[in-house]
């Protein structure tokens, strides 16, 4: 008898032994307190004993209530809430009978909450911080249900906080340029994404699990950092590639006289020629592959050599499509960095992609000297740095929300918190403040 099955590819025999394997182990693990019970011999003080207690719940241990002891400066949401109140009749059209109990301003002051407290962590410690006398007395609202927060991350249009960040920002000044940066024009805009994962609907994550083998989706957040000021200005919420490609987002959200500031990521020749459209500058990052034909070789100081740089070079790059070749000046600038071996994500080292130990540096800056370009590109890591205290700080980490509205305002929430934090303690956002 022939079997008409479909053979299993080497993926899916890999999950389905890793599955098999897990439920060996699971079943190890209940016959052996059974069998122990069993060889134990009952005796007349274990048979005059009362009940014993039930067996101890398997799993993470619920978490405490949050208390007022866990919730702290209440008193700076006095000076947020007239930033707010314009957004308290936003959502209420739909509501005719007026009994509505959460407004759009009051939902903010409660995600601000929670990105002020790291403790309130979930959308449950949100509503029992609401319980609170001295939330209630502060805000001035009432106790939120679970289903108000989540028909209310539907209800309130995330871009209505957008005027409030460019209000903020402008009240904003530089927290101090590096020195070495005084000539370099317009302004430095660090650019790149990064993933969050975010629980979908039971048989949306059961459909997940069967094509992808994860039943997380992942969204990304295309963020514009400024350097200066040190505050996100923009974050673009995708759930994927194509038109919600990395480059393709930056394309639509180009603005004039700024410095991008971008990893091999973005590297596009197309992309590069809006960023000069646009009457903006690039520094960004090459893969390691990259072969041009060089025009001229343009000396170097000793400045630049101390700095490491090995080459700076007029270029041109002739494969490719005609459309997508430069259509303005290239400097190609070289820098020594450290080599690496991507090892993937469990082999230890390093989870990027490899460098030969060459960091090759594309822009259309060509009266800045060479080692102002390299020191440009390494102001590229203070983004990873905000990435970190984004997701470990402020603890967006955890999503509250599943929808791409949802996860705007929390995003949104959170660069408020961020520039309140530069403005009221003039310095920049750390753990302390």
């Amino acid at each position: 008898m022939v079997d008409g099955r479909t053979p299993l590819t080497k993926k899916e025999q890999r999950q389905r032994q890793k599955r098999l394997e897990q439920t060996r182990r699971r079943k190890a693990k209940d016959v052996a307190p059974r069998a122990a019970k069993v060889d134990s011999p009952p005796t007349d003080e274990a048979a005059s004993e009362p009940d014993s207690p039930p067996a101890p719940r398997r799993g993470r241990p619920p978490k405490p209530d949050v208390t007022a002891a866990d919730v702290t400066g209440l008193k700076y949401f006095e000076k947020l809430a007239p930033l707010l109140e314009r957004l308290h009749d936003v959502g209420c059209a739909r509501d005719r009978a007026g009994n509505r109990d959460l407004h759009y301003d009051e939902f903010c002051l409660l995600l601000l909450l929670g990105l002020f407290n790291p403790v309130v962590d979930s959308l449950r410690g949100l509503q029992q911080a609401s319980e609170l006398e001295s939330v209630q007395k502060r805000l001035e609202l009432g106790r939120v249900s679970l289903g108000s927060f989540s028909e209310a991350s539907r209800v309130f249009d995330a871009e209505l906080l957008k005027p409030i960040l460019e209000e903020i920002g402008e009240q904003l000044t530089p927290l101090g340029r590096d020195w070495r940066l005084a000539d370099v024009p317009h302004t430095l805009t660090l650019v790149d994404g990064t993933l969050l994962s975010a629980l979908p609907l039971l048989l949306q994550a059961m459909w997940l699990k069967e094509s992808t083998g994860s039943g997380l989706v992942k969204w990304r957040l295309h963020t514009h950092f400024e350097a200066d000021r040190f505050v996100p200005t923009r974050i673009d919420v995708t759930d994927g590639g194509g038109e919600h490609d990395e480059r393709a987002v930056l394309g639509r959200t180009l603005e004039a006289d700024r410095l991008y500031v971008m990893d091999r990521g973005y590297a596009k020749f197309a992309l590069f020629n809006r960023i000069v459209k646009a009457d903006s500058s690039y520094v960004c990052r090459l893969r390691d592959n990259s072969a041009p034909q060089v025009l001229e070789d343009r000396p170097l100081t000793e400045e630049a050599r101390a700095a490491g740089v090995l080459s700076d070079q007029l270029v041109h790059f002739a494969n490719g499509k005609p459309e997508d070749q430069p259509d303005h000046s290239l400097r190609f600038v070289c820098v020594v960095t450290s080599q690496h071996t991507s090892r993937g994500k469990y082999g230890g080292g390093s989870t990027g992609p490899g460098s030969d130990g060459i960091l090759r540096i594309a822009t259309n800056l060509l009266d800045v000297p060479a080692e102002i370009i390299s020191l440009i590109y390494r102001f590229r890591w203070t983004i990873e740095i905000f990435f970190r205290f984004f997701k470990q700080i402020l603890g967006c980490r955890k999503l509250y929300f599943r929808s791409q509205n949802g996860i705007e305002l929390q995003a949104y929430c959170a660069i408020i918190a961020c520039m309140l934090l530069c403005l009221w303690t003039g310095r920049k956002p750390t753990k302390r403040t």
